[in-house]
């Protein structure tokens, strides 16, 4: 719609420049005579007249090729020639003033014809335009207006995200894990001071202290058998003598139950049976 208001003023610029190129020629009184027009009077007028014409003609070209000033330019200039056109019409067929020739009358009505419809015409384009612009423009805005509420929701929802994982994060190094542990929290080992320092014997397995040899726990120390003596303890000499004594006498009571195994010649001897 835009292009076709753009040759309406291209219309408007050239029906404007000839009316105006027209009216600057004012003193030229023998054209006049020939067009069958009425000459203004004073000349001043009219050449006043017709640079005021030549300026509104660049203007409507001006704004045909800037699109900023289509629109308004249109409008102004639609309501500039219907308005000629109206006045033209009063004056010329309706009061007769100037009088004009049959010819005259009849140029000066389709002039005003041409000018009604030029300029309704852009004054009907140029507000449908101007109605589109300023729908495109609410369109934009309420666009921008959408991108920026869409930003804030998603500067929202990215806070919140980031409170519920630093929630999240908090409440799982909170929790006890299955063995009693906090999830997160490393488990400390037992260290062992010298004393405690222990070996793996490869022959039975088993954590042995390396300095007794002895099996013990693996996590506190402890001795897991009762200490054997190396050597067995010598016993005094009064007992050593008791035992020698012990065994003279078991000796002696072994001798004499062998002697009566074996009999003697004055024992009684069970009768003879032949």
């Amino acid at each position: 719609m835009k292009p076709l208001l753009r040759a309406v003023l291209i219309i408007d610029a050239l029906l404007l420049l000839a009316f105006g190129l027209l009216f600057l020629l004012t003193p030229w009184k023998s054209l006049y005579d020939a067009l069958h027009l009425v000459q203004t009077e004073p000349a001043l007028v009219g050449q006043g007249f017709g640079i005021a014409l030549v300026g509104l003609a660049w203007l409507a070209l001006h704004a045909s090729l800037d699109g900023a000033l289509t629109a308004t330019v249109a409008k102004v200039i639609g309501h500039v020639n219907w308005l000629m056109a109206l006045l033209m019409l009063v004056w010329l067929i309706g009061l007769h003033t100037p009088s004009l020739t049959g010819f005259g009358q009849l140029v000066a009505v389709l002039t005003a014809v041409v000018l009604v419809i030029v300029g309704l015409g852009g004054v009907r384009l140029a507000s449908a335009v101007r109605r589109r612009e300023r729908a495109l423009a609410a369109e934009a805005v309420a666009a921008e207006r959408a991108d920026k509420a869409a930003a804030r929701q998603a500067a929202k929802d990215a806070k919140y995200e980031a409170k519920a994982e630093a929630r999240a994060q908090t409440a799982a190094r909170a929790t006890p894990a299955a063995g009693g542990y906090a999830a997160s929290e490393p488990v400390i080992e037992p260290v062992l001071s010298p004393r405690q320092t222990t070996v793996v014997d490869p022959a039975t397995g088993r954590t042995v202290d390396p300095a007794t040899g002895r099996a013990v726990d693996p996590v506190s120390g402890a001795p897991l058998e009762p200490t054997v003596a190396a050597t067995p303890a010598v016993p005094p000499a009064s007992e050593r003598e008791a035992q020698a004594r012990a065994e003279a006498a078991r000796a002696a009571r072994d001798e004499q139950a062998r002697r009566d195994a074996a009999g003697s010649p004055d024992a009684p001897r069970p009768p003879f049976h032949g």
